[in-house]
């Protein structure tokens, strides 16, 4: 299991990752827009958010920092826009942890099977603290 930091920013994280690559001197990141996303008719994506980051990551000093633009018509609050990424190749254990976070919390999204993960989730703690729970068998890793 790992821990990842994850960061969310309101349109400028493709400024905001690039800054952090020259200050800690690494590659400039891959970044995956979402309009890199497979089109799901249920839910279309407003044309201004297709350029926006979906997801990209920095290794700074050996550890992994996980970024992204948050869509239009999601709530941003600068300063409380860091989550908490908990990855691990045991969907008993995501399914243990999520259902023990959960409580007296808020869950943002069910864990479910993704495009990226065979099971995802989000949600907020009691204490207000952001958590997202990923599968990652090994091939992703």
């Amino acid at each position: 299991m790992s821990v990842t930091v994850y960061i969310n920013f309101n349109g400028n994280c493709r400024e905001a990752t690039a800054f952090y690559a020259k200050v800690f001197e690494t590659e400039n990141p891959h970044l995956m827009t979402y309009g890199d996303l497979p089109p799901n008719p249920d839910y279309p994506l407003p044309e201004e958010a297709k350029q926006l980051v979906m997801n990209t990551s920095l290794n700074i000093n050996g550890s992994t920092i996980m970024f992204s633009d948050v869509l239009p018509d999601m709530s941003f609050t600068k300063g409380n826009n860091i989550s908490i990424v908990l990855n691990s190749s045991s969907m008993d254990e995501i399914k243990s942890i999520f259902t023990k976070l959960s409580e007296n919390g808020k869950i943002d999204m069910e864990l479910q099977e993704t495009f990226w993960s065979k099971l995802y989730g989000t949600l907020t703690d009691q204490f207000g603290i952001s958590w997202q729970l990923n599968y990652e068998n090994e091939e992703q890793a």
